[in-house]
């Protein structure tokens, strides 16, 4: 089969590899309907993340499964399904807590000796544990299975980032960063009842996206010109609420910056420098509140899958442009320069 791989910064290919097959009795393989690249893709990319030359890569896809091992009981060929990004069993002490990323047995799709999501087909370990079927109908509905392709990864990691800072209804909630993650932060804040929400993001392509989900304002500066705008629009209190989702240094110190005192932080940009900008004593004296993490989003996908279906919310929007397996190195192109915001493939 044909899959993308790493080979060094800034060489991704797409390649012949060993077919995807069951390996153990609880394995599944699904055939790839629809995938695409995350922003925390572009860290090995850009040589910021280490990966082994010829390492796959691709976390979040969806697909039709094609032959199951013979432990798996709740899947059958031909179920249209999503994965998180990350596999579990579903059965130990972390899943049964709705924690699935600390499963005992879980892993991350494009780790060494394992499928990534950006190829033709995937072997899923733990296949009962880690997929959720879909409609089978959905797979006639372009629109449809893009949005529910946000389930695999960012609408559930702006979800949990939203319940880390606590959205609750008639909250004000301010949104760190404007890639996709942030705009579904934007989204989730306004599922979960916000009043308000303030976006703060410099272009305007991917602002109308974040008024589209709910933000009833934005801010376009940066740093302490961020602070002071988002300041003003609270009443010189700040956010009770904000969604951290760039990981930097500079957008964990504006996160912290703009909270109301007694608010919290939900943060799931990947870390890279962000811990430079927490002041702990900062936080001591007006009791803000910091909770986030790596999102479990398999615990999510079922209350979102509903809402997708049901015409409540929809994240396709995010998706800024689609390019066949062949073209997947022009996509990581397009993200890494920002002319593109998520890339969906379609294999």
């Amino acid at each position: 089969m044909r899959a993308t791989v790493i080979h060094a910064p800034h060489d991704i290919r797409v390649e012949e590899v060993p077919d995807a097959a069951i390996q153990r009795p609880e394995d599944a393989v699904v055939r790839v309907l629809r995938a695409c690249i995350c922003g925390s893709d572009l860290w090995a990319y850009r040589g910021e993340a280490q990966r082994q030359p010829g390492q796959r890569i691709g976390h979040e896809f969806l697909g039709v499964v094609e032959e199951t091992g013979p432990a798996v009981s709740g899947l059958r060929a031909g179920d249209l399904v999503v994965a998180p990004f990350m596999w579990s069993d579903g059965t130990c002490e972390y899943c049964k807590e709705g924690l699935y990323t600390s499963c005992d047995h879980g892993g991350f799709w494009g780790s060494v000796g394992h499928d990534g999501g950006q190829g033709e087909a995937v072997r899923v370990p733990h296949a009962d544990g880690t997929l959720v079927k879909l409609p089978a109908e959905a797979v006639s509905d372009d629109h449809l299975l893009t949005g529910l392709l946000a389930l695999s990864d960012v609408m559930g990691t702006g979800h949990h980032a939203a319940l880390g800072a606590g959205v609750r209804a008639g909250s004000t909630v301010a949104v760190v960063g404007d890639g996709a993650v942030g705009l579904c932060g934007v989204l989730a804040a306004k599922r979960l009842g916000a009043e308000r929400i303030i976006a703060l993001g410099r272009h305007t392509v991917r602002t109308d996206i974040a008024r589209l989900f709910g933000a009833t304002d934005v801010v376009a500066e940066r740093g302490e010109a961020a602070e002071a705008a988002v300041r003003e629009l609270t009443g010189g209190r700040g956010a009770h609420c904000v969604i951290e989702a760039v990981g930097t240094e500079q957008s964990m110190r504006t996160a912290v910056n703009i909270t109301r005192d007694g608010g919290a932080i939900g943060y799931v940009g990947v870390p890279h420098g962000s811990g430079t900008g927490l002041d702990l004593g900062v936080m001591f004296d007006r009791n803000i509140t910091l909770r986030g993490g790596v999102a479990p989003v398999r615990a999510y996908i079922p209350e979102l899958l509903e809402d997708v279906l049901g015409g409540v919310i929809d994240p396709a929007p995010v998706f800024d442009r689609a390019v066949s397996l062949d073209e997947v190195p022009d996509g990581y192109r397009a993200m890494d320069d920002r002319s593109a915001l998520k890339v969906l493939i379609k294999p």
